[in-house]
């Protein structure tokens, strides 16, 4: 695209893997195998978390946020990478690009929030079990994640649009499949100092913050399982903290290594490759993660797919 003094260009091209199209394949293949997985599995999880009476609990109520968070948020960019490497089109529109920065970002941010959340959750019910049903009451649940989910909001829209404010001097070309926040700034042009320095700061209170709060919460859980007599009641307790510790982790770790580091030392496949495991991997995983390490959702699971058969 030819240069021009607008202050954004119509579109933008994603490069992608273009240097290696041996990839592209097994990639779309991967993608069109995991996607409908990540989407019936964060189903399954929402319909049997409203269905069963035995899973309306705050638990619940929390994991059926964060499977609807994680269809959105593999949604976002999944059609667009799908279309990137199955296709010869390499190209996004200025809009579609901006509309996609927003929702990866919202969804981001609130999913950091809300496993902090259900460490606080699981502190509360293990920790203080008989002031629990007092303090993760109803209301008290409902306004805990619609805080969370306005927190991640703010966020995304105000660091996407002062990320969209930078000038790229025509520059059109983004090394990733997607359009997300560092490659955006990386490929704009003149001082943009400020903005790496505020995205290091947000991201300081939305990753390192609530993973050192999950990391607290878990210390204390784990002092408190040490002093419960009965082993059933530590496999039991170890059984439902296990699963969240796991989906953290996975999520966090490559979070991190994306958002927590210099952009300049940000290697050029980086990007694609973390796009690729938070953004796909763990919404394939959690679901799975939840099911195999919980009796209460693998009953109510049971329990759906005999209901739909003998109404058949």
């Amino acid at each position: 695209m030819e240069l021009t003094n607008k202050s954004h260009t119509e579109e933008f091209v994603l490069r992608g893997f273009t240097d290696r199209p041996w990839l592209e394949l097994p990639l779309f293949i991967i993608l069109l195998i995991t996607y409908p997985m990540a989407m019936m599995g964060n189903t399954a999880i929402i319909l049997v978390s409203r269905l069963d009476p035995r899973l309306h609990n705050p638990m619940y109520f929390f994991l059926t946020n964060l499977s609807f968070l994680d269809m959105c948020y593999t949604t976002s960019i999944v059609p667009q990478m799908l279309s990137n490497l199955g296709t010869s089109k390499k190209t996004i529109s200025y809009m579609g690009c901006a509309v996609q920065l927003y929702f990866f970002h919202i969804m981001g941010g609130t999913e950091c929030l809300l496993l902090a959340l259900m460490s606080f959750d699981r502190y509360v019910a293990i920790c203080k079990p008989l002031h629990y049903t007092l303090i993760m009451n109803q209301r008290v649940c409902i306004l805990l994640v619609a805080a969370v989910w306005l927190s991640g909001m703010t966020y995304a829209v105000s660091e996407a649009t002062v990320t969209l404010q930078l000038p790229l001097c025509g520059r059109n070309t983004l090394d990733h499949l997607v359009c997300e926040i560092p490659v955006l700034i990386k490929t704009a042009c003149g001082e943009k100092g400020a903005n790496e320095l505020t995205l290091t700061v947000v991201c300081i209170f939305l990753l390192a913050v609530p993973l050192c709060l999950i990391l607290a919460s878990y210390a204390c859980i784990g002092h408190a399982v040490f002093k419960i007599k009965s082993s059933e009641g530590r496999k039991k307790a170890f059984g439902t903290c296990s699963s969240h510790l796991i989906v953290v982790f996975l999520f966090y770790g490559p979070a991190i290594s994306m958002y927590l580091q210099p952009l300049s030392s940000i290697s050029r496949d980086q990007p694609k490759f973390m796009a690729l495991f938070y953004g796909v991997v763990t919404p394939t995983l959690n679901p799975f993660i939840y099911t195999l390490r919980n009796k209460d959702v693998k009953g109510a699971l049971g329990n759906l797919v005999k209901s739909i058969f003998t109404s058949k």
